[in-house]
């Protein structure tokens, strides 16, 4: 893969655990990047990577931050009782507290800046409300690396969004749930994108107000996956787009079907490059094969 190459992981709150499984995939494959983008889970995901290394043991220690959140309560089952209160602005403190302790005891101290990490750039997605925009935590060296894990993890009706310098902040997935568009942004020449969305969260013949929201936002995410890809062509950026979907449909806030994502994840990345290798082989065997046809043309 050419270089700088960047993994641009997606949210999709506890199917995040795919892509901890699929990065066991990739780094099996030998495929080591040079610039994290995450938005929403895939920013905690990329954090992790960005603090400990893309290594075994850091997929190890992913592995068991994943069993801990699942046994943590992040985010509340009782969603539709907190969205009755956040159309209200009665939203709680719990659970954005549970959310920061988390992050603390996973590593991320208060005081770490972005320029404090080294071998690897780590770039976090989330949506300016106020301005309507995206915002990339990263691309100055003094940003606290907390603070933009906690705007772009802000998700309601469990965590109001952040007010920070006039800004109205919330996950990222608002404007960018698979991040392909701020890689490119970053000087990204190859992407391995995970994308986490998942249309059968919500069965076609749903009807009220809570499937609408959700068939509206993941439509809109879909959109804007195909507008970044299709901004990547245009660059002619390669995106190794992979589409992470469990045996089953996962909510957002279900944190118990961790080793089974898992484990999806990764068959469904080493599916991936076993195909990508057939399609493109290494360089070596196409030199080999140009080699051979232009010795057998000669005579």
């Amino acid at each position: 893969m050419r270089h700088p190459l960047a993994l641009a992981l997606g949210g999709g709150g506890a199917r995040g655990a795919l892509q901890a499984g699929a990065l066991r995939a990739l780094l099996e494959a030998n495929i080591q990047p040079d610039i994290l983008v995450g938005t929403s889970v895939g920013a905690v995901n990329a954090t992790h990577l960005a603090l400990y290394g893309f290594t075994e043991a850091s997929l190890d220690l992913l592995q068991r931050a994943w069993h801990d959140a699942a046994t943590a309560d992040l985010l509340p089952s009782n969603y539709l009782w907190l969205t009755v209160r956040a159309l209200f602005n009665r939203f709680g403190h719990q659970s954005y507290q549970r959310i920061y302790d988390f992050f603390v005891a996973h590593g991320v101290s208060p005081d770490l800046h972005f320029g404090d990490i080294e071998g690897v750039r780590l770039i976090l997605v989330a949506t300016d409300l106020n301005a309507g925009s995206v915002v990339l935590y990263g691309t100055d060296p003094h940003q606290l690396v907390l603070e933009g894990l906690l705007a772009s993890t802000a998700l309601p009706p469990w965590v109001r969004p952040l007010e920070r310098n006039g800004r109205f902040l919330m996950d990222g997935g608002v404007v960018s749930n698979l991040p392909i568009g701020p890689a490119l942004s970053q000087g990204a020449r190859e992407i391995v994108a995970l994308n986490l969305s998942d249309p059968r969260d919500v069965p076609e013949d749903a009807h009220g107000v809570g499937p609408l929201l959700s068939k509206l936002m993941n439509t809109i995410a879909c959109r804007q996956t195909e507008l970044e890809m299709a901004l990547a062509q245009t660059h002619r950026v390669p995106v190794h787009h992979i589409h992470l979907l469990g045996p089953a449909p996962v909510p957002t806030w279900d944190f118990r079907h961790t080793d089974t994502l898992m484990r999806k994840g990764y068959h469904t990345c080493r599916r991936y490059l076993a195909t990508l290798q057939t399609n493109h082989p290494p360089f070596w065997r196409r030199w080999l094969a140009w080699w051979f046809m232009r010795r057998g043309s000669r005579g």
